[in-house]
């Protein structure tokens, strides 16, 4: 599945976007930073509250395919830019961590 075969199917808001033809394979949930970086498996959808610079960049060491910021998080506009920068795809939605990680794994 593609990041944007993803944002189709789970009606996901596009915040900023990236390679929407990456490939997603796994799904992470997780808000230390420090944890995830070192724990996120690369292509990876990864689920957070994080919407800051700093989680921009861990998703760049981890290399996942794009972060979603649940529960309608708030992406910071220096996290923005960065990303737009990095081509980094940030997504947002509703939901919690939870119920759209049974979604994603139903759907990969």
């Amino acid at each position: 599945m593609t990041v944007k075969q993803l944002i189709e199917k789970l009606n996901l808001k596009t915040l900023v976007e990236g390679d929407l033809d990456r490939e997603v394979t796994d799904c992470y949930i997780g808000d230390l930073l420090s944890w995830v970086m070192g724990r996120a498996p690369a292509d990876s959808v990864w689920l957070t509250v994080m919407g800051n610079i700093n989680s921009v960049a861990v998703a760049v060491l981890a290399d996942v395919s794009c972060i979603v910021l649940v529960e309608n998080s708030a992406l910071d506009e220096e996290a923005r830019k960065k990303a737009e920068i990095q081509d980094v795809t940030i997504l947002q939605t509703e939901g919690n961590s939870y119920s759209l990680a049974l979604k994603i794994h139903e759907l990969i």
